[in-house]
């Protein structure tokens, strides 16, 4: 299990499915999509109303071989650079259950 990783992208609304498209291109299986709110140094103000920016989380967990080329890909594809200003980062993964794969060895028993 140690071999995993969680990898956690931040985009601007509207790239989360174009974020999925890149992963599972270079073999995440799947991703879960969060809408979030951005929170920084500086807002927009419109009529005395504080506006944060919308934005999607991308969450997958994929074997340590796969991040790199995947961070690779963000950073050229949907990085800051880019209208999506993709931001990412990478947690070890300790444990986790309800993978496909567990589901595929408890049937096999």
């Amino acid at each position: 299990m140690s071999t995993m990783k969680a990898l956690m992208i931040v985009v601007n609304a509207g790239f989360a499915e174009e974020i999925v498209d890149i992963t599972r291109k270079l073999g995440a299986g799947g991703a879960t999509i969060l809408n979030a709110r951005g929170e920084g140094s500086t807002h927009k103000t419109i009529m005395g109303i504080t506006i944060d920016s919308e934005k999607e989380l991308v969450l997958s967990v994929v074997d340590a071989e796969t991040v790199q080329p995947i961070l690779d890909a963000i950073v050229k594809e949907a990085g800051i650079g880019t209208p999506a200003h993709g931001v990412c980062f990478v947690l070890p993964v300790e444990n986790m259950t309800g993978t496909v794969a567990e589901m595929t060895r408890s049937s096999e028993i």
